[in-house]
């Protein structure tokens, strides 16, 4: 007799009922959506829906895998959330992207796997234990940013350079194109704004309301000099699918490194 069904024997799976089932999707979809919330508000590259979506499904493969094949519940729905962990991984690949040294979205495909982990909690009914785990992933999410800025900042890997230098400058550069020029243009942005003066934290995408695509990096230098920033606007704006460039000081202290490596 194998240990599972053992286990089976003294501890009997009960199916639950329909009601109960429809209970712990819901649980499953409000418990991922608040995690997918503050990546939202974050403007992680997996936000809200996301989020809500990986938890949900992961909550339908454990209820299937649970009861879908054995009314008693005599199944192992262990190997269903093996492959729920394992399965996520390619989902979680797919928010990782590469630009220069960096590697965005670890932080956000790391959540992601967690909204799976919650999905599970829930579609087995440890409905405590999810809420529990939900709210540490938000509260590690929140709270444990600023540590990681003050760790960087003490070890200096916040940016390289001499010690009389004043303190590191934010700065954001953005470019407006058209949808079939972004790629073109996001690696002349790419080109243009990779120089020893400045460190090349993110490069995002979003569309505007008139249907134009806006390209925003975020830089850090180690002291404000606007002269290298204004070439670059000179030079980005000679192309001709460039609507427009401009740059700006960012104080509002957005752009920290969340979904860096």
């Amino acid at each position: 007799m194998s240990l599972h069904s053992l286990q089976n024997e003294i501890f009997p799976l009960v199916a639950p009922s329909e009601l109960e089932v429809g209970v712990r999707i819901a649980f499953s979809l409000i418990l991922g959506a608040c995690v997918g919330l503050e990546r939202q508000w974050r403007a992680g590259l997996a936000g809200l829906r996301t989020n809500a979506l990986v938890s949900v499904g992961a909550a339908l493969f454990v209820v299937m895998g649970a009861y879908g094949f054995s009314p008693d519940g005599s199944a192992d729905p262990t190997r269903v959330a093996a492959q729920v962990v394992s399965g996520i991984g390619f989902l979680g690949a797919g928010v990782m992207i590469r630009e220069g040294l960096n590697i965005r979205g670890l932080n956000t495909a790391a959540t992601l796997w967690c909204s799976a982990a919650i999905g599970c909690l829930a579609g087995t009914g440890m409905y405590l234990i999810a809420i529990t785990g939900t709210a540490v992933i938000v509260l590690a999410n929140i709270f444990l940013r600023p540590l990681g800025r003050v760790v960087n900042r003490r070890s200096g890997r916040h940016i390289a350079g001499p010690a009389t230098q004043a303190d590191p400058s934010d700065f954001a550069f953005e470019v407006m194109t058209n949808d079939k020029a972004e790629p073109r243009v996001r690696a002349l942005l790419l080109q243009t704004l990779s120089r020893p003066e400045y460190h090349l934290k993110s490069v995002t995408t979003s569309h505007t309301k008139k249907g134009d695509v806006a390209l925003l990096a975020e830089l850090q230098a180690a002291q404000l000099d606007p002269a290298p920033l204004e070439r670059a606007v000179s030079r980005l704006t000679l192309d001709p699918k460039v609507t427009s460039a401009r740059w700006w000081l960012d104080e509002s202290d957005k752009g920290d490194d969340e979904d860096e490596f």
